[in-house]
Order: C-alpha cells, then sequence, then structure tokens
C-alpha cells in the first residue's frame, strides 16, 4: 500500500467503482428480468425456480471471489479486472438466445462471474491508499453497490418499451445485448486508463497466500458480511416479486420501491467507510447489527385478516327462543315450570360493514372489527348460561406499502454501512492479505445472495407468507450480534481480566 495517496490513487478508483457499478447491475440483472418474464408468461416458472434464477448468479460470482482476489495479489488488478468484464459480456449476450430454464440457468452462471468484481476492486484499490483512509476508500469503491439500483430502476420501463407495452414479448431479448455491450465497453477502457500495481504479499506461493484462512476471525467476518451484503443482494431481486405479490404494485413501480431500498445502500456505503475510520468498525457492527434486528422484527408481521372468537351473549336464566333477529335475540324466560317471568331481549352487537378502501388508507396499527352472531333458533329450549349469540372478532393489518417501503430503506441504509464496517476491519487484522481474506469474506457474503434467495423461495412454499423471509433476517441478525459480542467480550476479558470480572460480579 501507499503511504500517501495521490491524485493517480483517486483515478484507480474512480475506475473501480465505475466497473464496479456496471458490473453489479450486470450482477443483478436476473431479479428484474425473471419476474418481467414470469409476470408476462412467457416461462411458467414456480417460487423455486425463480429462486434459483435469481441465486445461480450470485453463486458464481460468490464462489470465485476468493481465486479472483488471489490472482489480483498476484498480478495486479489491472489484466484481471479488464480481463474480467469481457469475458462477462459473452455469457449477458447468450442470454438473448435463451429459450428455457437450463439455458437461462447456463447464461446466468456466465454472466454472474460479474459478482467476483467486488474482490478485485478491494485488494486493487486498498494498495493504492494508506491505512488510515482505505475505509474512506473501500467505502466510496463498495458505492458501486448502487448498481443493483440502476438495474431495478430503469430496466423496468427499457422492459416495456422494447416490447411495446407486452405487444412484442420477444423484445425483451434487446436487454441483455444492450448490457453486454456496457460490459465490454467498461473492459476495454478500464484496460486502456488504469495502471497496475500489487501488494508486497505477490511474491508468495498461492499456498502461503492462503495461510490468514485458518483464523477464526476471518470466518467471523464472513458471518457479518453474510448478513449486511449477501443478503443485501437477496433482498435487491427478491423485493420486486415481493412488491408485486404482496402490494399488487406494476412491475415498474415494483422495480422503484425495490431501488429505494438498494440505491441508499450503495451511496452510503462511503459514509460508512469514513464512521469506521472515525469511531472503528467494531463500534459501528454493534449498531448496524442491532438495528437489523430491530426493523427485522416489525416488518415480520404480515398484510393479514384474522377472525377471532370474541365475547357472546348468553342466557341469564332458561327458557325458550321467541324471536331471532340479527340485532337481538328474545328469549320467554321461566323461573320455574309453571312460573313465566316473560319476554326478554337480548341485545346484539351488529355486524359491521367490511373496511372501505382499506389498502388505499394509512393505517399504521391493527384495526379491530366485533359483532355478535345468532346460534339458536325460534321455539329452541336453553338453559341458564347457555350460548345466544357468538362473538367474533376481526382483526385487520395492512401492512401498508409506504411504511413497509421506509422501512426497508433503512434496513438497506444500515446494511450499507455495515458493509462498509467489515471491510474497513479487514486491513486492520490482514493489511497485507486484503486480497485474499477479501476475497474469502466476499465469497461467504456472496454465497449469502445466492442461498438467501432459494431460502426464501421455500419459506414461501412451506409456509405460505411473503414475510417468512423477514423471519428469516431477524433469526440471522440475532446470531450475528450474538457472535459478535461473544467475541468482543472474550477479547476485553484477555486483555482486561480484572476491569471484566469486576462488571460481571
Amino acid at each position: 500500500m501507499l503511504d500517501v495517496a495521490t491524485l493517480k490513487s483517486h483515478k484507480i478508483l474512480f475506475l473501480n467503482t465505475l466497473a464496479f457499478t456496471v458490473c453489479f447491475a450486470a450482477w443483478m440483472f436476473n431479479g428484474v428480468l425473471v419476474t418481467f418474464l414470469v409476470d408476462n408468461q412467457v416461462f411458467n416458472w414456480g417460487p423455486v425456480q425463480i429462486g434459483w434464477l435469481l441465486g445461480i448468479p450470485v453463486l458464481t460470482g460468490s464462489i470465485f471471489r476468493l481465486p479472483a482476489g488471489m490472482l489480483t495479489d498476484k498480478f495486479g488488478g489491472k489484466p484481471v479486472y479488464g480481463t474480467l468484464l469481457i469475458l462477462c459480456a459473452i455469457p449477458m449476450y447468450l442470454l438473448s438466445k435463451a429459450d428455457g430454464f437450463a439455458t437461462f440457468a447456463l447464461c446466468s452462471f456466465g454472466f454472474g462471474m460479474a459478482g467476483v468484481s467486488f474482490s478485485i476492486g478491494i485488494a486493487f484499490t486498498s494498495v493504492w491508499y494508506p491505512r488510515e483512509r482505505q475505509g474512506t476508500a473501500l467505502g466510496i469503491f463498495g458505492a458501486g453497490n448502487a448498481g443493483a439500483a440502476l438495474t431495478t430502476l430503469f430496466a423496468p420501463t427499457m422492459l416495456n418499451r422494447l416490447t411495446n407495452n407486452g405487444a412484442n414479448m420477444e423484445g425483451w431479448r434487446a436487454l441483455p445485448v444492450y448490457y453486454a455491450l456496457v460490459l465490454a465497453a467498461m473492459g476495454v477502457l478500464f484496460l486502456i486508463f488504469s495502471e497496475n500495481r500489487k501488494p508486497a504479499s505477490s511474491g508468495l506461493s498461492f499456498a502461503e497466500m492462503l495461510t490468514p484462512l485458518k483464523h477464526i476471525r476471518v470466518w467471523r467476518f464472513g458471518l457479518y458480511y453474510f448478513l449486511v451484503f449477501g443478503c443485501f443482494v437477496a433482498f435487491s431481486q427478491w423485493l420486486v416479486p415481493y412488491f408485486v405479490n404482496v402490494y399488487y404494485l406494476p412491475l415498474v413501480t415494483a422495480g422503484l420501491f425495490a431501488s429505494m431500498f438498494s440505491l441508499p445502500s450503495g451511496v452510503i456505503r462511503a459514509l460508512g467507510g469514513w464512521m469506521s475510520d472515525k469511531f472503528g468498525g467494531r463500534q459501528i457492527m454493534y449498531w448496524v447489527l442491532g438495528f437489523s434486528v430491530l426493523i427485522s422484527l416489525m416488518v415480520i408481521v404480515p398484510k393479514m385478516e384474522i377472525y377471532s372468537p370474541g365475547r357472546g351473549v348468553m342466557a341469564k336464566r332458561a327458557g325458550v327462543v321467541r324471536e331471532v333477529t340479527a340485532s337481538s335475540v328474545v328469549v320467554e324466560e321461566v323461573r320455574a315450570p309453571s312460573a313465566v317471568v316473560g319476554n326478554v331481549p337480548y341485545p346484539l352487537k351488529a355486524k359491521p360493514p367490511v373496511l372501505e378502501n382499506f389498502d388505499n388508507r394509512l393505517l399504521v396499527l391493527p384495526g379491530k372489527q366485533t359483532w355478535q352472531e345468532p346460534v339458536v333458533a325460534v321455539g329452541q329450549k336453553v338453559k341458564k348460561k347457555e350460548l345466544l349469540a357468538k362473538g367474533v372478532t376481526r382483526i385487520s393489518f395492512q401492512a401498508n406499502v409506504w411504511i413497509f417501503a421506509v422501512l426497508v430503506l433503512l434496513l438497506g441504509t444500515i446494511w450499507g454501512i455495515g458493509k462498509a464496517a467489515v471491510y474497513r476491519l479487514i486491513p486492520d487484522y490482514f493489511p497485507e492479505e486484503v486480497g485474499v481474506v477479501g476475497g474469502m469474506v466476499g465469497v461467504l457474503g456472496g454465497l449469502g445472495g445466492f442461498v438467501c434467495p432459494i431460502v426464501f423461495g421455500y419459506l414461501l412454499e412451506w409456509t405460505g407468507l411473503w414475510t417468512s423471509c423477514w423471519m428469516f433476517m431477524f433469526v440471522l441478525s440475532v446470531a450475528c450480534l450474538l457472535s459478535l459480542h461473544y467475541a468482543v467480550k472474550k477479547m476485553m476479558m484477555e486483555k482486561h481480566p480484572n476491569d471484566m470480572r469486576k462488571l460481571e460480579n
């Protein structure tokens, strides 16, 4: 790494970030395209197949991050990055020829290599900046995550135009061609204008480069990145079908809402890098994981309507039912076989009308409606305390789309800060192995982007609840927070055993 940042450092950072933005936009391509094709019945794919198609590019971009990071440490970022961009353009172009699940999945596996651009860019950026500025520099580079927002924001509109709003569905095949051209052009520009640089560890063998992976700390960083990056990647795609199915939004509107999640998360990463330089990556991660637990819990409750038994009406004395209406039950009561008391009316709470324009209102809390329905008939003999009318309670929760979108935006923003915080920790502990360690952490994080859409698909199949994905997020966030707290507590115990024993007592 350099002792001071130079103008050349900033130029490389700009090229890295631009290339990463292009790669990330391509990496997230299936989130919009697959939803569009299924929504328009071009392909008849179910939730599990959709989950696989969303996850396959992420799998490719994950499992090859470690070797990509090692190659960058060995040969420098210029040849590795430039070659990657040009190679990814080929399967992206071939996607325009796909005619079924198998060919679509194969092409997706190929252009998914764009995801390894992250480990290349991390390693190539870090060698151009001094350690005290790496958090900010890597945060700026990570803002290229906003490429996901560019796809979710613009791709739906482009698909509508290319297909003439559904009149010519084969027009969708032009969009992968456009993406392929952008990838190839970016690769050529990178090879022309960037300059190569390698870290001090470039002389090591590949086996020696893998030495840092024996540290448990690397795997903990990977767990945190599985959440803040992998789940970000998963939801960048999953939120499009989520908004379409849960809130019945058009694809273009759903893409706009999904971009509200992914765009701030990418842009805020630069701020997260600066905050991590100033306050420390570990402190920032505490806040990130805490808020992740809280917000995930808040969005677990689904849009729903629940019917439950309510307060009913019971006979005060024995008697015979003489009249039954929606508003009352009249009972001729007796105290003894020959002692008739008379007709006693039991008023009932009438059933209210169904809430009108329920989805168009801004309702924060669940709404409750109660009423009573007769369960007896005229002429029926009833005993004391026998049920005359059952109570019914209807609880409706709107899960308002705007409130949900704001919470999701906050979660994406918080995860964006967390992504920078995780990668700020790596140069502190592994200053000469950023490519290898960053690649391994990137692998684990990227696997989150692959695994989560598939898990979401199976959870949706098993539970029938779209919010089951947020239940999974809650459990994962709690696991990460407990892992971080345990590690910090163990570290403090090793450094300050007497002080920690006093606190425990």
